[in-house]
């Protein structure tokens, strides 16, 4: 018999979050989907009636999370999947880019995730069960130039949902980073917010790596419906991965990383070892 479960799914509008949505109703589990219109809870609800239930939840709305979760878990069950996938990318200089810039994009990438678990945590925990799903990025190891505040709100979720599931291993509780490469959505299309250029000093950096993305976007090499079979199996692991990279360019370029850190690190060891007291 098929282990039914409530997964509660961040942003199912568009992109990684609609295709999670499908995969997790084409296997039989109920989907409570946070939506920001009319528009797009019709069409979350006609997916799959009966089993696809939207709520109105903008995840930068922190007050108003707990109050959702609370109606959502009495009319439809207890959440035993949360995967926060809500959020977006700002590409741009950081000298050229605001802290207000900074603020949003960590609102939205961050705050948003935590106050959602947040949410969910008090019954995972009476329940002794749950697993909590992050979507990360290979952007929360990984860096490039021109989207510094997006890796860092990236790295910041890789570092809470590690250290999270430390803490709550012992309730029964999981919690995965799930962390994509390039994947066929509009991640770098409509959806990126874009600082504008003001410093010519940085033309030769970000000209070149903002014409890429944009010639790109629409050809990622990621499909959406492998990885939401990904968060599938993941899901229904009895022990899952504590992170998961999507992509075969997720694993080069953390492959390449890693080579990269191990050789500095043997290359500065005497330096490092030097701070202790003798």
């Amino acid at each position: 018999m098929r282990d039914i479960k409530t997964f509660l799914i961040t942003g199912v509008s568009s992109g990684l979050g609609r295709a999670f949505a499908e995969g997790a109703l084409a296997a039989g589990h109920r989907v409570i989907g946070t939506v920001r219109t009319s528009e797009a809870a019709t069409e979350h609800r006609a997916l799959a009636p009966g089993q696809a239930h939207p709520i109105m939840l903008d995840v930068t709305e922190f007050d108003a999370i707990p109050a959702a979760i609370a109606m959502a878990e009495r009319e439809i069950g207890p959440i035993d999947v949360l995967v926060n996938n809500a959020g977006y990318g700002h590409e741009g200089i950081l000298e050229e880019s605001s802290l207000d810039d900074l603020r949003r994009q960590f609102d939205a990438n961050v705050f948003g995730a935590v106050a959602m678990i947040k949410a969910v945590l008090p019954g995972m925990r009476a329940r002794r069960s749950g697993h909590i799903v992050n979507v990360t990025s290979m952007g929360g190891f990984i860096t490039m130039p021109g989207i510094t505040y997006y890796c860092g709100s990236k790295f910041a979720l890789e570092g809470i949902s590690e250290a999270l599931g430390k803490e709550v291993a012992h309730l029964g509780i999981h919690v995965t980073a799930l962390a994509p490469g390039q994947f066929r959505t509009d991640w770098a299309g409509r959806s990126m917010d874009r600082t504008a250029r003001s410093i010519a000093d940085y033309d030769v950096v970000m000209d070149p790596i903002r014409a890429a993305r944009q010639a790109k976007s629409g050809n990622q090499p990621g499909d959406p419906a492998m990885a939401a079979q990904a968060l599938l199996a993941v899901v229904a692991s009895e022990d899952p991965p504590v992170r998961l990279y999507l992509g075969t360019d997720a694993l080069k370029f953390v492959g390449d990383k890693l080579r990269s850190m191990t050789a500095e690190i043997a290359a500065w060891e005497p330096l490092s070892r030097s701070t202790d007291f003798a």
